[in-house]
């Protein structure tokens, strides 16, 4: 067995009653408080994009196809559906992989009450639409009915929109759809949900999208964009640019005077994603602090380690062993206390996570950040990566001051007390 680990396992960190000096105990507290810390940060970063994402992901269409030409006249503002299902369900390997499609049309309008007016746009889909995400959130009733023979009426709204017009679950509402002439309907809420996301829960509201080609004289098939949900959303980007090859090729092919654009949720919420991006950078900012913060504890650690055992090191440098040797064996009794404190912040970064992620104790206002309370999501490869790199870091921290060894004389340590 190498000399240096044998000498390291048989020293002990603590003195002679057992107990460590003061000066490593703080030490340790150092080193468990920036491990606690960056389990925390590194939990808290990754619950926040997979909250935020899931969110977007589950009220916004992956895909959207539209008119290219949408914007350049109100003639242009509107798609046929079927030439774009067609398209989709006739690639076999592309339809595998889609979850979801949908016709939908966004209205704006205005709800009117007998004491309050709100304006709103109302958002129209089909039967295809995928309400999974929705119905989870439900706060009372249920989601509009969407067939041939229901009532074309029925509307959700969110939870923040019904506590302002003071409605709940079974109310009648005048909306107004403002067009050339107003129109105006008597919607049912048959819905009340709460999303904790304010782009969707301050403005819209879900009904069939029969009302929305009544009031503007279209055929059953026309609205505005296809909404595609597909079953995997890593790569959207792909997808998209997919999706837009086939129907551009079918356009040549059908000779249909009709050129789709396809955008993909990353692009139509650049915003969000953005900000998603930004709290990575923050994550990273904050391991950087904690390892040096660490590191120094660490390098203090050690040379407080070698001021304690000065005579060994003197009487082991006489028996001829070298620096290097003696090198190794601080590292290695440095490293108990790497263990001791990876032990520690572990136990306790991952009790303090599992309680936020159980019973939400810290709390937030979702009016800011989209969610009452901080959320928490660690996989198991990012815990390991984080205290392999800790490992790692700590580690390449000590080689440099162990070098102090080297200076050390065995004439002067027998003089030293």
């Amino acid at each position: 067995m190498n000399y240096s680990l044998f000498i390291a396992q048989r020293l002990k960190l603590d003195s002679a009653d057992n107990r460590a000096t003061p000066s490593l105990n703080v030490a340790l507290a150092g080193i468990v408080l920036a491990i606690i810390v960056m389990i925390l940060s590194v939990a808290i970063v990754m619950g926040f994009k997979h909250e935020i994402s899931s969110k977007i992901y589950s009220l916004d269409a992956h895909l959207k196809v539209s008119n290219a030409a949408i914007g350049l006249d109100d003639n242009y503002s509107t798609i046929n559906a079927q030439p774009i299902y067609k398209t989709i369900t006739s690639n076999t390997a592309f339809f595998e992989q889609v979850s979801s499609m949908s016709l939908i049309a966004d209205q704006p309008a205005i709800l009117k009450t007998d004491t309050d007016f709100e304006g709103i746009v109302y958002r129209g889909v089909d039967d295809g639409y995928d309400w999974h995400y929705l119905e989870g959130n439900l706060v009372s009733g249920r989601v509009p009915v969407i067939a041939d023979t229901s009532d074309v009426n029925e509307v959700l709204i969110s939870r923040e929109l019904a506590d302002k017009l003071r409605l709940k679950v079974g109310d009648r509402v005048y909306t107004y759809f403002i067009l050339q002439k107003v129109k105006v309907r008597n919607v049912h809420v048959v819905g009340i949900v709460n999303n904790d996301f304010e782009n969707f829960d301050k403005t819209i509201i879900l009904g069939n999208i029969r009302q929305l080609q009544q009031i503007n004289d279209w055929t059953a098939d026309v609205g505005h964009y296809v909404g595609v949900n597909m079953k995997e959303v890593n790569h959207v980007e792909d997808d998209a640019y997919h999706l837009y090859s086939l129907l551009a090729h079918n356009t040549l092919e059908t000779n249909n005077n009709t050129l789709h654009a396809v955008t993909n949720t990353h692009h139509n919420n650049h915003s969000f994603f953005a900000w998603l991006k930004m709290l990575d950078m923050n994550v990273v900012i904050i391991l950087v602090l904690m390892a040096i913060v660490s590191g120094f504890t660490l390098i203090a650690a050690m040379l407080m380690i070698v001021l304690e055992r000065i005579k060994m090191i003197g009487m082991l440098k006489a028996m001829g062993a070298s620096n290097r040797g003696i090198r190794n064996i601080f590292i290695f009794l440095t490293g108990k206390l790497i263990l001791r404190a990876l032990l520690w912040g572990n136990a306790i970064g991952l009790s303090l996570a599992l309680s936020q992620h159980w019973f939400h104790i810290v709390r937030l206002d979702p009016s800011a950040y989209y969610m009452p309370y901080v959320p928490i999501a660690l996989s198991p490869v990012a815990w390991l990566l984080l205290n392999v790199g800790i490992v790692v870091v700590s580690y390449l921290t000590l080689l440099g001051p162990s070098y102090i060894i080297s200076t050390i004389r065995p004439t002067a340590t027998m003089r030293f007390e």
